[in-house]
């Protein structure tokens, strides 16, 4: 919302009116899919799909203002957002993925 990440079930409607929303579906430009996008793809960091939004949309969030995150950075930023399928790891892989660091 207005560049900084929120959880929309905690957030009134009221409040986002006026306000840019960034959704997941807002990342890609029609076919293409953002680099964020196409880390998780790569990474099969997705089972249910359940967390998929968010942690997408919080690593953009995250590699919009540190574009090297460290690994405590990285689980700083997902800190909050349940994976119901315990995809961790991957998740991670995605990230570190999309930030250029292939780090295994």
């Amino acid at each position: 919302m207005d560049g900084k990440p929120v959880t929309s079930c905690n957030t009134p409607a009221a409040k986002a009116a006026g306000t840019k929303i960034v959704t997941i579906e807002g990342l890609s430009k029609g076919d293409e899919l953002h680099p964020v996008q196409e880390a998780f793809l790569a990474e099969r960091a997705f089972q249910c799909g359940y967390c998929t939004p968010g942690m997408v949309l919080a690593t953009f969030a995250l590699l919009s203002v540190t574009p090297n995150p460290t690994d405590e950075q990285i689980t700083s930023a997902l800190n909050g957002h349940l994976c119901r399928c315990g995809g961790y790891e991957r998740i991670i892989k995605a990230v570190r993925r999309a930030s250029g660091k292939a780090r295994r």
